[in-house]
């Protein structure tokens, strides 16, 4: 039996705003766009350049100024209240799994190092820098003392220590060992150079400016991938990750997502897929029991542009490195499933070079058909490149 991810509600944050120039024009977003703030009194400490987007502090008034400059000057600007945002992971272990379908973890490999194909492929993700944003990292964990992981903290007050275990669990699945002598493998891509954005803290939430902080520091460091499982629970796309999954594209980066764990499918509701995933720029995730059939919590794909699931991965009991004494740990949600996905996406820009669209489209194009809808789980399950495409 499996322990699903908490589904936490969104709120926003009096009086703290995101702007929005969603630009591909360099001179805009560089010049123009940190002059357009300043001549309103408006703050660019907190101001992404490369995204095109900030998050101010302001007043109706000022705010109202400012989109008036704008329009004088046809630079179209979205204004909306900053968000919180939560990871989608328990804080409570699961039971022991007890699995009776098409995979089970052996003495070798989790079930979901088994389902995506990850040994067979050849590859390793060797080459590939991969950022996942979170909670941070464990780094001190024994499974990682031969590696380096770069990390950094975006949190105010907190190290880029993981407190909570989430962000760990997360960087585990994507990049942890394949093999080891206490238990089975469980790192999708071993070889692939990790990044540890801290950008919900301790107590498992953040905002948008610093996942936005995140997503700009994983760009200013040439991240292939960027990694993210955590959510609000809102239907509507949200303008910022519209704009900061097409940039990544442009600058060769893929943001990848968890699909959220909003849905009861057990009691009739299938869910939704909530931000940042529902941005049409941005990959998402769903996830898969063992017998690949849809977790009772997966979200399904909504209606219209943006809100689809992608694919789908292995989400439910899954062992991966866990913080502290404890070292590993079982759980389930869309954040599972995410990093295997991350991990896949690492092996196959690895053995075909490709990145950002191309890339794209080649983890669509990989991915196994399943017999499940389309709505549920996207193109379906994502899998390695085989070992013919090895180099």
């Amino acid at each position: 039996m499996h322990t699903p991810e908490h589904t936490l509600t969104t709120s926003t944050r009096e009086g703290r705003f995101v702007v929005v120039f969603d630009t591909a024009d360099l001179h805009v977003r560089d010049q123009e766009a940190p002059g357009l703030l300043s001549a309103e009194g408006l703050s660019t400490d907190t101001y992404f350049s490369r995204l095109g987007i900030a998050v101010v502090d302001g007043e109706d008034e000022r705010l109202e100024a400012f989109r008036s400059r704008c329009r004088d000057r046809r630079r179209p600007v979205r204004v909306l209240p900053e968000r919180i945002y939560h990871v989608l992971g328990p804080a409570t272990p699961a039971r022991p799994a007890e699995h009776s379908g098409s995979f089970t973890d052996t003495a070798e490999l989790t079930w979901g190092l088994q389902a995506v194909r990850a040994v067979e492929s050849g590859h390793t993700g060797a080459g590939v820098r991969v950022a996942v944003l979170d909670t941070g990292f464990d780094l001190e964990h024994p499974d990682f003392t031969d590696r380096g992981v770069t990390a950094e903290s975006f949190i105010e007050g907190e190290t880029a220590q993981d407190g909570h275990g989430h962000g760990t669990h997360c960087i585990g699945t994507v990049g942890g060992p394949r093999s080891r002598e206490a238990g089975p493998g469980y790192g999708v891509a071993p070889e692939a150079e990790i990044f540890s954005g801290k950008v919900l803290g301790d107590d498992g939430s953040g905002s948008d400016t610093s996942i936005l902080a995140g997503i700009d520091w994983a760009l200013r460091h040439d991240c292939d991938l960027i990694s993210m499982s955590l959510g609000a629970d809102i239907p509507e796309v949200h303008p910022p990750y519209v704009a900061a999954g097409r940039r990544a594209l442009e600058q060769g980066a893929l943001i990848i997502a968890a699909a959220g764990n909003n849905a009861r499918r057990s009691a009739g509701e299938d869910g939704f897929v909530g931000a940042p995933a529902n941005s049409p720029f941005v990959m998402a995730v769903g996830a898969l029991d063992s017998e690949l059939g849809v977790a009772d919590f997966s979200a399904r794909t909504l209606p219209g542009r943006g809100g689809q699931v992608d694919v789908a991965a292995p989400g439910v009991d899954v062992l991966s490195s866990w913080i502290g004494d404890e070292q590993h740990r079982t759980i389930s949600g869309t954040s599972m499933a995410t990093p295997h996905v991350a991990g896949v996406a690492a092996l196959l820009a690895e053995a075909t070079g490709f990145r950002s669209r191309e890339l794209w489209a080649e983890i669509v194009q990989e991915a196994v058909r399943l017999e499940q809808p389309s709505v549920d789980v996207g193109s379906g399950l994502s899998v390695a490149p085989p070992a013919d495409d090895a180099g």
